[in-house]
């Protein structure tokens, strides 16, 4: 019994890659929590904006540009100076995401780079959630 019940806690504790997923209200998110960051792309139909939104317990230091590298069948790597950084969270938001869309979906990996700080981002099986998110309604449902 005791033997279960240790299984049954492991089964549940956070750690590894989990599964990339999609909830479309109420606004359109997809999201990974996986090995200490929490991964949020947003579309918000009633503002017309995406926001991508990474969150790690040590934070983000403060710095001029963001970028993320997407690596795998399709490498790509954006950058921009419209991003903020809220606490634990770093956050970029714009009236288009095709490009970071396109990267989540056709790559096998991402790296978010602030300063001197790098973290990978797993995209397995994240082309499924995306495609799903890309076809999110552009009006909310009421």
């Amino acid at each position: 019994m005791r033997l279960s019940l240790a299984l049954a806690s492991l089964i549940v504790l956070p750690g590894g890659a989990q599964a990339w997923s999609f909830a479309p209200t109420p606004i359109c998110t997809l999201s990974q929590a996986a090995f200490g960051l929490d991964t949020q792309v947003t579309f918000d139909p009633s503002q017309g904006l995406y926001t991508l939104t990474l969150t790690r317990p040590q934070g983000w230091p403060e710095a001029p540009v963001f970028a993320i590298r997407f690596d795998g069948a399709s490498p790509l790597t954006i950058s921009t100076d419209r991003h903020r950084v809220e606490g634990t969270r770093i956050v970029v938001t714009d009236s288009g995401f095709g490009n970071v869309l396109s990267g989540l979906e056709a790559n096998t990996t991402a790296t978010a780079t602030v300063g001197d700080v790098s973290v990978r981002i797993d995209l397995a099986e994240a082309a499924g959630p995306v495609a799903t998110f890309r076809a999110c309604p552009a009006t909310p449902s009421v």
